[in-house]
C-alpha cells in the first residue's frame, strides 16, 4: 500500500514539466534589427499536451 501511495505522489509531482526558454520566432523589424521571441515549453504528462508559456520578445539592433 505504501508503494502505491508513493508512486501516486511521484506521478502527481512529475506530471507537468517545463523547459526553456527556447527561441520560437525570429523576424525582421524593418529597421536594421531583429525581433526575437522566446518562450518556455511546458509538457503536461496527464493530457499529453505541449504548450508555450511566458513568451517574451527582445529587439536586437544590428550594426551597419
Amino acid at each position: 500500500m505504501k508503494k502505491i501511495i508513493s508512486l501516486s505522489v511521484f506521478v502527481l509531482l512529475v506530471g507537468c514539466s517545463s523547459a526553456g526558454p527556447f527561441v520560437t520566432s525570429i523576424s525582421s523589424d524593418g529597421n536594421n534589427g531583429l525581433i526575437i521571441e522566446k518562450c518556455d515549453v511546458k509538457f503536461d504528462g496527464f493530457l499529453g499536451v505541449v504548450s508555450n508559456e511566458n513568451c517574451r520578445t527582445t529587439n536586437v539592433k544590428l550594426r551597419d
